[in-house]
């Protein structure tokens, strides 16, 4: 089975990679039944050079796309190409569409990068700030959570007053239940 895959090139931490049409058995950097385009991701955006017409040859024909390749020909607008072609639109209402969708995956792209940067920012200044201020905060809501415990643990109290002459006894019967662990 033909796959379209990503073959390494390049030197050492300077990755460069060539899509290609290779056999599905063949190893990562085996010889290849052709180049389809390549990729470098050493640049921002990460630059991708593919030829439109061999990919969608290779696609026709049966090859398998990797999970990385089909998502950078997604990307590139070559498996839209594909579909629409499939269902016999014109060849101006594919390039219109296919131009759309690039645009649409550049505007993400920048959307993206730009919350990276604000998160970096907020991030900055979140560690530029005092660290004193979180610990007074801290310590109020714990504060607070005794005084809320409070009231409940006077509720019953509210009602002892009224069953107290039983409790008056109960001291006597306390004494007796102290000493049986005690003999044990």
């Amino acid at each position: 089975m033909v796959k379209l895959r990503l073959r390494r090139r390049g030197r050492k931490k300077a990755p460069f990679y060539d899509i290609v049409a290779i056999d599905g058995r063949a190893r990562r950097d085996g010889a290849s039944i052709e180049r389809v385009g390549y990729i470098n991701p050493m640049t921002t955006p990460k630059s991708v050079t593919i030829d439109t017409e061999r990919a969608l040859y290779w696609l026709n024909v049966g090859a398998q796309p990797t999970e990385i390749v089909r998502q950078i020909l997604s990307r590139e607008g070559i498996l839209l190409r594909r579909n629409l072609q499939g269902k016999g639109m014109a060849e101006a209402e594919i390039d219109a569409a296919v131009a759309q969708h690039t645009a649409r995956a550049l505007a993400r792209f920048e959307r993206l990068k730009k919350r990276r940067a604000d998160r970096a920012e907020a991030k900055a200044r979140a560690a530029a700030q005092p660290v004193e201020e979180p610990a007074p905060a801290a310590a109020a809501p714990v504060a607070e959570a005794p005084a809320a415990e409070a009231p409940a643990a006077e509720a019953p109290a509210a009602e002892a007053p009224a069953a107290e002459a039983p409790a008056a006894e109960a001291p006597a019967a306390e004494a007796p239940a102290a000493e049986a662990p005690a003999a044990e």
